[in-house]
């Protein structure tokens, strides 16, 4: 072998570079700073959700002063009455596509009204079914539909009855057949 096979074999076998990993070390470390710095503003309250407004909540016991995490008061449960409606059996669609709603609730009033709610269960009644005779079965299909009515219901059934007699209204049945 002479001296020019010999160098030109070895310009061929130059060491190769190492990629740097320094852009990888950077970016895990912007990525751990990151992280550490959103748990800290969501925890802290800088932003409108994580643990400070249920920390803020709580009473010395650790738990929340209103079990839902408002920091409202609670109320006794003395306070507290239920009404049970009679089952209803609306039809639904047309003539042709007949399909039937069958409903069962229970209203949460507060016991002081509860006289007042229960002479008023026939015109309560009488929303209810205008309500759910007016739907159509492609209103109950959607995944989200039973929230959608029964603040619908609700809200009927709060103006009929009067503000602050009627809390809420609890879905015991709602069946499409």
């Amino acid at each position: 072998m002479s001296d020019a096979t010999a160098d030109a074999a070895g310009d061929d076998q130059e060491p190769k570079k190492k990629s740097s990993k320094m852009p990888l070390i950077i970016g895990l470390v912007l990525a751990v700073l990151g992280g550490g710095g959103g748990f800290y503003a969501a925890s802290s309250g800088l932003l409108p959700f994580g643990g400070a407004h249920e920390a803020a909540a709580e009473d010395g016991h650790g738990a929340p002063a209103d079990g839902h995490g408002t920091g409202a008061p609670l109320e006794p449960l003395g306070n507290v009455a239920f009404l049970e409606l009679p089952t209803l059996v609306a039809s639904l669609g047309s003539v042709n596509d007949m399909h039937h709603l069958r409903f069962q609730a229970n209203l949460e009033v507060d016991k002081t009204y509860l006289a007042d709610v229960e002479l008023l269960q026939p015109r309560i009644l009488d929303v209810l079914n205008s309500y759910l005779r007016a739907l159509e079965p492609r209103d109950i299909e959607s995944p989200g539909a039973l929230i959608k009515l029964r603040s619908q219901m609700l809200r009927r059934i709060q103006l009929v009855a009067g503000e602050g007699r009627v809390r809420d209204l609890l879905v015991a049945e709602f069946v499409l057949n």
